[in-house]
C-alpha cells in the first residue's frame, strides 16, 4: 500500500509530458467511462495524458486529476479492495472535492488489477468521477469492456499516427490548407507522405533507420500474436495462425477467402478447420493488427461467403511481410485510405457494381453522408484513368445519392473527368477539411 500511496502523490502532481497531439475524438456522453483501445504501442497511454492535459486546459485543477499506471513490479498483485483504499486515500487528501466536483481518474494498465470492473461500476454510481481506462490489448478488448462494464463504457480507438499526426510529430504539419500551400510547401508535404508510406505511424518507429524500424515492428507483431492471440485464446494451431498473419500483412488490400486459404494450408499438409480459421481472422482483428472490409450487401450470407479485404493497422507493416521484396504502391495507398476512413468514424465496405466492376470503398459517415472511393497510383495513362472511373460511374445506378471520389497518388488530375466526380491526390485528401474528425 505504501508504493500505491506514493504513486497517488505522483499521480496528482506530475505535469503531463509534452507529446504529439492525437486527432482522436472523445464522445461527450455523461456517466460513461472511456476505454482507450488499440494495438500495442500505438499510443494509448500517451493519449490518456492528452485527455488529462485537456482537462487542465479547460480550467480543472491538477490535484483533481488522478493518473495511476499499474504496470509497476513493486505493486504486486492488486485487487478491487486496493482501488477502494486508493480512492479513500485520495479523498482524505482532498475532502473538499468529494461530492462537490467531478474528479478525473486515469487508470492505465488497469487489466493488472483483479476486479477493476466491479470497482469502476460501483464508483460511477456512488461518486462524482470521470473514468478513463487503458490497458493491454490482451485483456482490454472491445468485448471485455462491454461485458465488464455492462453498457457503462464507451470505446475510444487509438491507431498509430495518421499522416497529419506524423507530420505534426516532426513539426512539419502546414498551417495552411492544401490550396494555400506554395509549390515548395506542397513538395515538402509530398516528401513527408513518401516517408510516411515507408515509416508508418507507430510513434517509436519515427526517425529510425530501416533496419531498426523493421526490428521494432517485427517485435510488435510477434508480441501481439503471442500474447493477444495465442496465449489469450489458447490457440491450438499457432502455425496456421502465423501463416494467416503473414499472408494478410504481406498482401494488403488483396481479396482474402477462408475457403481458398484453407485449401492452401491443406496442400501444405496443415490440418485446420474452416471454422477455426474464421476464429483466427477474428482474433487478429480483435488484436487490432488488421482491419477487415467486407462486400457491401444487405445479405449477411453474401457478406460471409464473398471474399474480404484485410488491411494492416499501419502501412509500414506491409513491406515487413511482403515476400516480393517491393511493396505494391497501390496497396500502400489503399491501406492508408482505409485506416483514415476508420479514424474519421466511417463504416466501410467495398462494392461490386452490376457490371462486375469493383469500387474500393463505400464509406458511410456518422453525419449520414456516404462516398464511393476509388484509389489508384496514377492516371496519366488514359486507359488506367477510364478503367478507374468506369467502376465509379457504373456504381451510380445502385448508389444514386452517394458522392464519388477518385484518390490518386499524384497531384495532376485529368481535365475530362465526368460531372460529379471529385478527384484529389491522397496527400491533399488526408490534409483536407475532412481530416478534422467527426
Amino acid at each position: 500500500m505504501k508504493i500505491l500511496l506514493e504513486k497517488l502523490v505522483e499521480g496528482i502532481s506530475v505535469e503531463p509530458p509534452s507529446l504529439t497531439r492525437r486527432d482522436v475524438r472523445l464522445p461527450h456522453i455523461p456517466n460513461k467511462a472511456l476505454a482507450v483501445i488499440g494495438m500495442r504501442r500505438s499510443g494509448k497511454s500517451t493519449f490518456l495524458w492528452q485527455c488529462l492535459a485537456d482537462r487542465l486546459a479547460a480550467g480543472e485543477p491538477r490535484v483533481a486529476q488522478v493518473y495511476i499506471n499499474f504496470e509497476d513490479d513493486r505493486l504486486g498483485a492488486l485487487g478491487a479492495p486496493d482501488l477502494d483504499r486508493l480512492l479513500e486515500a485520495y479523498f482524505e487528501r482532498q475532502p473538499e472535492f468529494r461530492g462537490s466536483r467531478r474528479v478525473g481518474l486515469f487508470l492505465d494498465e488497469i487489466q493488472l488489477v483483479s476486479g477493476w470492473d466491479r470497482f469502476a461500476r460501483r464508483i460511477m454510481d456512488s461518486e462524482k468521477v470521470d473514468i478513463f481506462l487503458s490497458g493491454s490489448s490482451a485483456k482490454l478488448l472491445s468485448r471485455e469492456v462491454a461485458t465488464a462494464l455492462r453498457g457503462r463504457a464507451l470505446e475510444v480507438l487509438v491507431h498509430p499516427f495518421s499522416f497529419r499526426e506524423a507530420l505534426a510529430h516532426v513539426g512539419a504539419l502546414p498551417k495552411e490548407g492544401w490550396s494555400g500551400l506554395t509549390g515548395r510547401g506542397r513538395s515538402m508535404v509530398r516528401a513527408g507522405f513518401e516517408r510516411y508510406l515507408e515509416s508508418g505511424g507507430f510513434p517509436e518507429a519515427q526517425g529510425l533507420s530501416v533496419e531498426d524500424r523493421r526490428a521494432l515492428l517485427r517485435s510488435y507483431t510477434d508480441v501481439a500474436v503471442l500474447r493477444d492471440v495465442i496465449d489469450r485464446h489458447q490457440v491450438a494451431n499457432p502455425t496456421a495462425l502465423r501463416w494467416m498473419q503473414r499472408h494478410l500483412l504481406g498482401n494488403a488490400a488483396a481479396k482474402f477467402s477462408i475457403e481458398k486459404f484453407h485449401a492452401t494450408l491443406h496442400s501444405q499438409g496443415l490440418a485446420v478447420g474452416k471454422n477455426t480459421l474464421h476464429e483466427y481472422l477474428g482474433h487478429l482483428e480483435d488484436a487490432f493488427m488488421i482491419r477487415v472490409v467486407s462486400l457491401d450487401t444487405g445479405s449477411e450470407r453474401k457478406r460471409m461467403v464473398n471474399p474480404r479485404k484485410a488491411y494492416p493497422v499501419d502501412p509500414a507493416l506491409i513491406p515487413l511481410f511482403d515476400r516480393t521484396g517491393r511493396a505494391n504502391r497501390g496497396h500502400l495507398l489503399e491501406t492508408v485510405v482505409a485506416l483514415e476512413l476508420e479514424r474519421r468514424g466511417a463504416s466501410v465496405s467495398y462494392v461490386k457494381t452490376p457490371s462486375g466492376f469493383e469500387v474500393d470503398f463505400l464509406a458511410r459517415f456518422p453525419d449520414g453522408k456516404a462516398t464511393l472511393i476509388q484509389v489508384c497510383t496514377e492516371v496519366t495513362d488514359p486507359d488506367v484513368f477510364h478503367r478507374e472511373v468506369r467502376a465509379l460511374e457504373d456504381a451510380k445506378g445502385a448508389y444514386p445519392n452517394v458522392g464519388r471520389l477518385l484518390l490518386i497518388g499524384e497531384d495532376v488530375a485529368p481535365l475530362d473527368s465526368p460531372k460529379g466526380l471529385r478527384i484529389q491526390s491522397v496527400p491533399e485528401w488526408l490534409l483536407g477539411e475532412e481530416g478534422k474528425y467527426i
